[in-house]
């Protein structure tokens, strides 16, 4: 049994409440997602909607209530630590950064494999607005813990499976993730300044 699994099974009797412990801890810097816990509470909750509704709220209002301290944090300390140590230009990018994509890559880091905590922290350092910082947040958390509910009560424990397999390979997949909207982007940014970049004709 691997620590993630024995950390979990410390708190399992804790049942709701050990949910909301992880979400909100996992979205602030520890590394264990709260799925881990989410999942086997969908299994055992197959056939009770109200219940299964339930898991949903608390795992997603945790997760972005954690962000939120995360956002808290970043802003707090985040931007004077990089100013101490001479990271002004890179703090300069974050905001441009934030400014070009704030709500998307909330909504992208919420949903996908990628890190949520780390677009918190970045968020806050970049000083983005709260609210679509959090309402960014509900939306990708709620479809992403939405989504794996859905799956749990279609396919039961052929997704509980898949969903398993998933968690464990997260940083490879968030890696691969990175790689893949990096080259759509270049791509992008390629077919755009093709007139430009073209000759003119007479």
């Amino acid at each position: 049994m691997g620590w993630k699994e024995t950390f979990v099974e410390a708190f399992d009797i804790f049942g709701p409440a050990s949910l909301f412990v992880f979400s909100f801890t996992e979205a602030i810097i520890q590394p264990i997602p709260p799925d881990l816990v989410y999942i086997p509470m969908l299994v055992n909750a197959s056939g009770n909607v109200p219940l299964v509704v339930w898991l949903w709220l608390v795992v997603t209002v945790s997760s972005v209530l954690g962000c939120l301290v995360g956002y808290l944090i970043g802003q707090r300390w985040g931007s004077k630590l990089m100013v101490r140590f001479g990271q002004e230009k890179h703090l300069i990018k974050l905001r441009q950064l934030t400014d070009r994509y704030g709500s998307f890559g909330i909504f992208l880091a919420a949903i996908s494999p990628i890190p949520y905590k780390v677009f918190g922290w970045m968020a806050g350092m970049a000083e983005m607005p709260k609210r679509p910082f959090i309402i960014a947040g509900f939306i990708g958390r709620g479809c992403r813990f939405g989504f794996e509910a859905i799956l749990i009560g279609l396919y039961g424990q052929k997704a509980f499976d898949g969903i398993m397999w998933v968690l464990d390979n997260e940083l490879l997949l968030a890696g691969v993730l990175i790689v893949i909207l990096t080259f759509v982007w270049f791509a992008y940014r390629w077919w755009t300044n093709l007139d430009a970049d073209s000759p003119s004709h007479a």
